[in-house]
């Protein structure tokens, strides 16, 4: 028996990463997981496993939350995510993307949790994504610093009011994902290099280090209002 036998947690966001890492680990402890993004088709292609459904959801639109939720009906845990980041210098800003990025991984979670709330059983839960920079402030990140503060705030105040619902959040530091395609093999290398040297783990993250601490958020009932930092000790330097 799966510490989450029988449960069903819905996870938000996409097929592959840190999302599907979570949603293998949960049906692996016995759960029966729906997966919820823009693409259901390509949610369902991601999976072979009866136990995981796919659900289409656009997290920008209040309407798509709300029909997401009353499909589901009934469920035990939710698990947001969703982001969408705003990189780059001050000078270099871009509104759109720092409202996107804003949108998408601080209104949409609190949405997200608006029309779930009253959908979950008892001893039901919700985990946002906060993320290192939050904690540890770095030139060139400032949207992204910014976003996942909220995001630390939000987890603390959804904590308390939506109590005994359990809310906390997962603050991820430099995880060997997709994310850091964009910086070409060259970039990506000698940054993951330079990140292994110097934080405390003295290694990069992986996908399933999150999904470890996203399952312990899930599992322990004492436990709410809390970011769990899985981040190699990164900000203590």
């Amino acid at each position: 028996m799966g510490s989450l036998q029988d449960k069903c947690v819905v996870v938000v966001g996409r097929g592959g990463g840190i999302a599907q890492a979570i949603t293998l680990l949960a049906r692996s402890e016995g759960a029966h997981v729906v997966v919820a993004g823009r693409d259901a088709a390509a949610l369902a292609e991601a999976y072979d496993d009866d136990g995981i459904a796919a659900e289409t959801v656009d997290v920008t639109d209040d309407a798509s939350i709300a029909g997401l939720a009353d499909r589901v009906g009934r469920v035990d845990h939710l698990v947001s995510t969703v982001s969408a980041r705003a990189r780059g210098n001050l000078a270099d800003l871009d509104r759109a993307k720092l409202r996107l990025s804003f949108d998408t991984k601080v209104i949409a979670p609190a949405m997200l949790a608006k029309h779930f709330a009253p959908r979950l059983n008892k001893g039901g839960s919700i985990v946002l994504f906060s993320g290192v920079n939050a904690f540890k402030i770095n030139v060139g990140y400032l949207g992204v610093a910014v976003t996942n503060g909220a995001v630390d705030f939000l987890t603390r105040s959804l904590a308390v009011e939506l109590a005994p619902i359990r809310v906390n959040a997962v603050s991820p530091g430099v995880i060997d994902t997709g994310a850091w395609d964009s910086l070409g093999e060259n970039g990506k290398r000698d940054y993951f290099t330079h990140i292994s040297a110097t934080n405390p783990a003295r290694r990069i993250g992986t996908v399933d280090d999150v999904a470890g601490a996203v399952l312990f958020a899930l599992t322990n009932s004492f436990m709410t209002g809390m970011t769990l930092k899985v981040d190699g000790g990164e900000p203590l330097i």
